[in-house]
């Protein structure tokens, strides 16, 4: 899952990139309305944790213009302005959650499972076949058999499950599982698809993860 801050305050944005990087999110930070305008309009983003008070456009107009230009991603404001007037504000032009500064880093982690359980449907277990992904515990298993993935594994797994039986290109790949400051070519995701077939496949008869020649990979039973 990738996440777009958009927060003026340096020490603010590193805490909050540092800790859901720490949950296994991937994270794009950026400091003024103009280019968060710009990154959500040209990448794909599964959440945006929003300030309201940012140069150039401020996050409520940020928000508005999001909105009436048809993106629905969820949107978190995150702000010193905590008075009920400000969170139905934000609440009413779009916003899907408001929480106030000082927070609880728990709290917020907690508010964008919400929320991304809501814009995806998702459910907390991920299977295919004998493949189970507890997203909640960040646990895999297959059999009943624990697999032990590093945190690029396991997000390009939970990738492949969200998509089950979808053909997901490499530029797919590339914009949903690595951040901006990344220039990942196309056999840095063949290692990592190697890898992934490694601990996942290779005890099984029946085998999940499929390259789609020409087109780029699925996780299927077929």
């Amino acid at each position: 899952m990738k996440i777009l801050i958009v927060e003026d305050d340096v020490k603010i944005s590193a805490f909050l990139s540092k800790g859901l990087q720490e949950e296994n999110y991937i994270v794009d930070c950026c400091f003024d309305g103009e280019e968060a305008f710009y990154l959500i309009t040209t990448n794909n983003y599964d959440l945006i944790i929003l300030d309201l008070m940012i140069p150039y456009i401020d996050g409520v107009t940020l928000c508005k213009d999001l909105r009436e230009t048809g993106i629905d991603i969820p949107i978190i404001m995150l702000t010193a302005k905590s008075s009920i007037e400000d969170k139905v504000l934000g609440l009413n032009i779009g916003a899907n959650d408001y929480l106030a500064k000082p927070f609880s880093f728990d709290e917020l982690v907690a508010r964008i499972k919400v929320q991304l359980r809501n814009g995806k449907s998702l459910n907390n277990i991920l299977q295919i076949a004998d493949l189970k992904l507890d997203s909640d515990k960040k646990i895999v298993t297959r059999a009943d058999k624990n697999i032990n993935l590093t945190s690029k594994e396991y997000m390009l797994l939970e990738y492949l499950l969200i998509n089950k039986g979808k053909v997901v290109t490499e530029q797919m790949i590339n914009n949903s599982l690595w951040d901006m400051d990344d220039n990942t070519a196309s056999n840095i995701i063949n290692v990592y698809i190697y890898r992934l077939r490694n601990k996942v496949d290779k005890d099984y008869e029946i085998k999940l993860i499929h390259t789609v020649r020409g087109m780029g990979y699925k996780i299927s039973e077929k």
